[in-house]
């Protein structure tokens, strides 16, 4: 865990007070986090958005072009909006290549006949799954996954993060899988991240605005990797961050440095009718990618990054 120094003077507010002992301090100064992934490391890269085995097939061309390591692919369509034999694919490439495949869990609001959810105040509950009708559909769409190899997992529904939770402890789903909490459940403040952490968050998407800061008050926490948005796409907020690779590294590590991409058309549900832009968005991540680890070398920080196929990773089985 981070090192923290806490400050407490004489004269604190009793609503602070209060705040002091919940959470676990009062104030932060700016300090290096001591947290590593389980190989060591302090960085993985991770490239968002990739939909299907052509776009993956895409991130392997390019990371192999470009020099790159990536650790993970995460795809947002949904699982089930995956063929078998797709899902297959996927899993095989990932599987040769010590490659995490996280696949979005298929049903959610946004993809349902509530309207709710498409009013102007209701695009927060986008992830959200309505009723046991759509858990139970999620829960079918793990298992189908699961059966191809894919161990790996984003989570945008507290409900189903807290359901998968009790079922790993159960031993009714594998302890290998890696459930990454979505951007759609985002903590903002160190109680809601260290909160996904207790449910058995395995990484957590945190806002991609975050200063430096505040990435201190949340890994003083928990130790639980953060992923975050170095370059995030215009739906959240569109930041360009990845020439702050290293010290965002250095206070919040272990990190999974997403690079997403500004600029760019949606493509969730994606299919055969937006390929082209669908590769053609991961191509450009890696890019994005490859310039941000030269900014890691101009630096001569002494960063250090995992190897393809590290511990920890959701590398999907044969």
């Amino acid at each position: 865990m981070s090192n923290k120094n806490e400050i407490r003077g004489a004269g604190t507010p009793a609503g602070n007070r209060a705040l002091d002992d919940t959470v676990g301090f009062h104030k932060l100064e700016l300090s290096l986090s001591v947290a590593r992934f389980p190989d060591g490391a302090q960085m993985r890269v991770e490239i968002p958005s990739v939909e299907n085995p052509s776009a993956m097939a895409a991130v392997i061309e390019e990371s192999d072009r470009l020099g790159v390591t990536v650790h993970r692919v995460s795809q947002g369509s949904g699982a089930m909006l995956l063929s078998e034999k797709e899902l297959g694919e996927m899993a095989a490439m990932g599987a040769d290549r010590g490659i995490e495949v996280s696949l979005f869990v298929g049903p959610r609001e946004e993809f349902g006949t509530g309207g709710a959810v498409h009013a102007s105040e209701g695009r927060s509950m986008s992830g959200h799954l309505r009723g046991l009708h759509q858990l139970r559909y999620a829960l079918e769409d793990i298992h189908r996954a699961l059966e191809s190899g894919i161990r790996g997992f984003l989570v945008a529904d507290l409900g189903l993060l807290e359901i998968v939770g009790e079922l790993v402890a159960a031993n009714q789903l594998p302890s290998d899988i890696v459930w990454k909490a979505s951007a759609v459940l985002a903590p903002s403040n160190p109680v809601a991240f260290r909160m996904l952490a207790k449910l058995g968050a395995s990484t957590i998407n945190i806002p991609s605005d975050m200063t430096l800061m505040e990435l201190c008050e949340v890994r003083a926490v928990a130790e639980t990797p953060i992923d975050i948005y170095l370059e995030a796409p215009d739906s959240l907020g569109g930041m360009v961050r990845g020439h702050e690779v290293v010290e965002t590294v250095l206070v919040a590590a272990p990190v999974y440095a997403k690079y997403g991409l500004r600029n760019a058309r949606a493509v969730y549900p994606a299919g055969q009718h937006l390929s082209s832009d669908v590769v053609g968005n991961v191509r450009e991540k890696v890019r994005r990618a490859a310039i941000s680890i030269e900014w890691i070398k101009r630096s001569e920080s002494d960063l250090v990054m995992s190897l393809a196929g590290a511990k920890g990773l959701g590398v999907p089985l044969r």
